[in-house]
């Protein structure tokens, strides 16, 4: 993944969602943010690295949905972004999350990890924030991974997150198991 992110005035996002979803909702919500640009909406599975290629969006919005008959779920696809447009940044959002889930979704390239019942407000710092390099991690989500890593190895200091439970480095160079609840600060208001 790309360790140089550039700051954009308008973000271009793909959004890819479960079939399931209210399809086009989450996309007219962005549209309304500053600054960002809903550049393709595909549904999750197999179209979202073709529509990445095609339209070369700063940030895709995966949902984390398992594979299918639509293609690959979420994890399987944000590791093909990772190695076919490597210049996509990919933020993971779910209807629920776990310390495994949010470890997979680091490991195939995620730059973050989302719980789908933040607002559009939050989506949107979160979509900016990933492309600054941010790394960026629900904080609930954040606080219990790191609860359930507590016994890691303790000789290795875990960096200083801000709020959201984001890091400044790319998640490649962040164990999760360096993350400690009590470094993750209360929303920024």
């Amino acid at each position: 993944m790309p360790r140089d992110h550039r700051p954009a005035t308008s973000v271009r996002v793909l959004l890819a969602e479960d079939p399931g979803a209210k399809h086009g909702a989450l996309a007219l919500l962005l549209r309304m943010e500053q600054g960002i640009e809903v550049v393709a909406q595909v549904a999750a599975g197999g179209s979202v690295v073709e529509a990445a290629l095609t339209h070369r969006p700063d940030v895709a919005l995966l949902d984390l949905g398992p594979a299918g008959p639509n293609g690959p779920g979420g994890l399987e696809t944000a590791a093909a972004l990772r190695d076919q447009v490597p210049d996509c940044r990919v933020l993971i959002l779910a209807t629920a999350g776990g310390p495994d889930r949010l470890r997979r979704a680091m490991a195939a390239g995620a730059a973050g990890f989302l719980v789908k019942d933040g607002s559009v407000r939050e989506l949107a710092s979160a979509i900016r924030r990933v492309l600054s390099g941010e790394t960026v991690i629900d904080p609930a989500l954040a606080a219990v991974a790191a609860a359930d890593t507590t016994d890691a190895d303790a000789s290795v200091p875990p960096p200083p997150l801000t709020a959201h439970g984001s890091a400044p480095v790319p998640p490649s160079c962040v164990p999760l198991e360096q993350c400690r609840p009590e470094e993750v600060l209360p929303e920024e208001r």
